[in-house]
């Protein structure tokens, strides 16, 4: 990692890869058009054109301890909310501007309330900010190749201070840090072309931060290189992939693991969408923080509340089921990183000191066939319920000795989302 001692860097990650699984919170003034949280740039946008849904904000039904009480309630032990997208409107109270919650019919300071809500559930807090800004007179605009107003001729000419807006990009950011009490994860989002490092100030960005609060972690979309053998100060403590899990997990050109959070959306957008009810299903949540834990990583599951506040109701009920199988094989997950074995061809391995979790996707006909486990399991149980299962050979499978073998009771899976075994080995 970028900083200090490798030792320091685990101390202060060390609940990150201990946690596995957080909610990230997309939410603005794009939840009244509700196309996206990019709509402004999609749409070209102008600021006169985007003002109504400032005049208009009023999330009437905010009560940010629901949402605490959701992610936890579906395992999540952190959670990451979006402080200013790139439209750059604040939920925060910030003093460096008026474009700001308290100053829409809202009237209240909603990132304060977020942090205290989940917070009082005992949830890590995390805090996301934009380095993009399209509202601020003195962030690029023509030519700019995300700015909505990237080809509006009327901008070929507009003079801006690009120094000014780093200057309040910083102010912004120690507002957050200190006027909130303890932050757990400063995410920034995003660095692009010539807009990246030290076009942030990015050393200064960074030693600001840990000097306002040392045991924060900083993922790496300020635009260092993660993966170097020798990371730039502010290459970030985590790695970021979004819409992907790695295939092989995050490395750096050493070969040694890097922490990271695969970012995901519940449906196809970011903020509230409301035509886009293509819903990943409960399963398919479950099987990809398993993925990400076979590898190493996080999951970091977004929902996008709507103009009133409210998480969409289909993201609710998903997290509820994925919250059932947590509450039964969550020690499969907790703490849990990559075996060192190949990938079972019925699913996938996560690995916790000498406990081995088989979790089986796929039923295969006959036992379920832990290849190269041969008198190195101690017993084998269901994690969801403590039963017992048995480690017995087959009497067909005389030339697979190497290989150990459990038989499950009948023909289906006990539990179709991912059943998990615990494998207790022999130390």
């Amino acid at each position: 990692m970028a900083h200090g001692t490798y030792a320091t860097d685990m101390e202060r990650m060390g609940w990150f890869l201990d946690a596995r699984f957080g909610m990230f919170i997309h939410w603005g003034l794009y939840a009244i058009p509700a196309r996206g949280e990019w709509v402004r740039s999609q749409e070209r946008l102008s600021v006169e054109d985007y003002r109504p849904y400032f005049e208009a904000f009023n999330p009437t039904r905010y009560q940010p301890r629901e949402w605490a009480k959701a992610a936890k309630a579906a395992g999540q032990k952190y959670a990451v909310m979006t402080a200013k997208h790139h439209d750059g409107f604040c939920l925060f109270d910030s003093a460096l501007t008026d474009y700001k919650a308290t100053n829409t019919p809202a009237g209240r300071d909603l990132i304060r309330e977020y942090v205290e809500a989940f917070r009082a559930e005992g949830l890590k807090v995390g805090l996301y900010y934009s380095l993009l800004d399209w509202h601020h007179p003195d962030y690029p605009a023509y030519g700019d190749p995300h700015h909505p107003m990237r080809d509006n001729p009327a901008f070929r000419d507009r003079k801006h201070d690009f120094s000014r807006y780093v200057a309040y990009l910083h102010g912004q950011v120690r507002e957050l840090l200190t006027n909130y009490g303890r932050i757990d994860i400063m995410w920034f989002d995003f660095s692009y072309g010539e807009m990246a490092g030290e076009a942030w100030r990015a050393t200064d960005l960074v030693r600001m931060v840990r000097e306002l609060q040392p045991h924060i972690i900083i993922d790496n979309r300020l635009g260092g290189n993660i993966r170097s053998a020798h990371p730039e100060p502010y290459a970030g403590d985590f790695a970021s992939p979004e819409q992907i899990i790695p295939p092989e997990g995050v490395t750096n050109e050493l070969g040694q693991p890097i922490p990271w959070e695969a970012c995901i959306t519940l449906n196809h957008h970011w903020g509230y969408c409301a035509a886009d009810n293509d819903y990943k299903t409960p399963k398919q949540v479950v099987r990809a923080l398993v993925e990400c834990v076979s590898k190493g990583g996080n999951l970091l599951l977004n929902v996008g509340p709507n103009a009133k506040g409210e998480i969409p109701q289909p993201s609710l009920e998903i997290l509820s089921e994925v919250g059932r199988w947590m509450r039964a094989n969550g020690e499969s997950i907790y703490g849990c990183g990559r075996a060192d074995l190949p990938k079972p061809e019925w699913g996938r391995y996560t690995q916790k000191g000498n406990r081995l979790y088989a979790h089986v996707f796929d039923r295969p006909i006959g036992p379920v066939n832990f290849r190269g486990l041969a008198g190195k399991v101690k017993r084998a149980r269901l994690l969801a319920d403590g039963s017992e299962l048995r480690l017995e050979r087959p009497w067909n499978a005389t030339e697979y000795a190497d290989d150990a073998f459990v038989t499950l009771p009948g023909a289906g899976l006990p539990d179709e989302i991912d059943t998990v075994i615990e494998l207790e080995l022999v130390e």
